[in-house]
C-alpha cells in the first residue's frame, strides 16, 4: 500500500493549484465541495477560526478519500497540535508568520520524522487506512506526502525569504497579500508596486531554490490568474465565507432587480 499526495505531485509538474480556505464549514462535506468545484486542496484555517481536532480530521480523512488535499493553516510556529494533525489525516501544515530561517527550520523539524525533523512517531495512519505498515515502510512514505508551507506576511519574512527558501523540507513560500500590506503599511493597496516585486521576489526565491512559491488574500481573479502567469503555483481562491456571501448577495440583488422591472 502506498500513501501520494496529489498536490505535492502536482506542484512538482509545475501545475497551478488551487484551494479553498475552510473558516465556516464544520462538514467534512467542505471537502467534497471543494472538490467539485475544480478545486486541489482544503486550507482549513484555525489561525482566524475555532475548529475542535475531531472536525479536522473528519474533514482531512474526507479529503483524502476523494483525492484531493487536506492542510491547516495553524496558529503559529509554535502551535502545539500540529504532530496530532498529521497523524489524524492532514497532509501538509501552512505556518503563518514565518520570518527566519530557524523558525522555517522548526517547521520542518515538527512536520518531518528522522532524519529530517522530530515528529513523534505512532502505529497505523489514516493515509494507509490504518494498515499495519512497517515503520520503514509508512515514515519515508510520510514524509515524501507531507507538505510543508512557510507564509510570508512582514518586511522581516520578505527580507529573509531566501533565506527560508533555502531550508530543506520546506515546499511552498506563501505570501499572505493582505498581512504583508498591512505590514508594509498600505493595507487593501494590492496593485501598488510595492507588493507586486514582494511576490516577484518569493517567485525568484522559490525558482532559485527549488521551492513552490504561493500567492493568498488577493480576491481578484484577474490579479490571481496575474500571479500563476509570473510563477506562482500554489493559490488559495477564496474563503468559503466569501463564496457564500459573494453567491448569496449576487442571488438576492438578481432577484429584487428582477421583481422591481415586473
Amino acid at each position: 500500500m502506498e500513501f501520494r499526495n496529489p498536490l505535492k505531485e502536482k506542484l512538482a509538474r509545475g501545475e497551478p493549484a488551487l484551494g479553498i480556505a475552510v473558516r465556516l464549514a464544520r462538514s467534512p462535506d467542505i471537502a467534497r465541495i471543494a472538490k467539485t468545484t475544480g478545486h486541489d486542496f482544503i486550507f482549513i484555517d484555525i489561525q482566524h477560526s475555532i475548529f475542535n481536532v475531531e472536525t479536522i480530521a473528519n474533514m482531512a480523512q474526507t479529503a483524502l478519500a476523494i483525492g484531493i488535499a487536506p492542510l491547516v493553516r495553524v496558529r503559529s510556529i509554535d502551535d502545539p497540535d500540529v504532530s496530532l494533525l498529521l497523524d489524524n489525516g492532514v497532509t501538509g501544515i501552512v505556518y503563518p508568520d514565518v520570518n527566519t530561517q530557524e523558525q522555517a527550520r522548526r517547521a520542518v523539524e515538527v512536520c518531518k520524522f528522522a532524519p529530517l525533523g522530530k515528529r513523534s512517531v505512532t502505529g497505523g495512519y489514516p493515509m494507509f487506512d490504518y494498515a499495519p505498515l512497517p515503520l520503514a515502510q509508512a515514515i519515508p512514505a510520510i514524509n515524501d506526502a507531507t507538505l510543508v508551507v512557510c507564509m510570508i506576511e512582514t518586511v522581516e519574512g520578505l527580507e529573509n525569504v531566501e533565506k527560508i527558501a533555502a531550508v530543506a523540507g520546506v515546499d511552498v513560500v506563501h505570501v499572505g497579500t493582505n498581512d504583508l500590506l498591512v505590514n508594509m503599511g498600505m493595507p487593501g493597496q494590492f496593485d501598488h508596486p510595492d507588493i507586486i516585486a514582494a511576490q516577484e521576489r518569493v517567485n525568484a526565491a522559490c525558482a532559485r531554490f527549488g521551492k513552490t512559491a504561493g500567492c493568498g488574500g488577493n480576491r481578484d481573479v484577474g490579479r490571481q490568474a496575474a500571479a500563476i502567469r509570473k510563477g506562482a503555483r500554489f493559490l488559495t481562491t477564496q474563503t468559503d465565507i466569501s463564496f457564500l456571501a459573494s453567491a448569496a448577495s449576487d442571488w438576492t440583488k438578481r432577484l429584487r432587480e428582477a421583481l422591481a422591472g415586473g
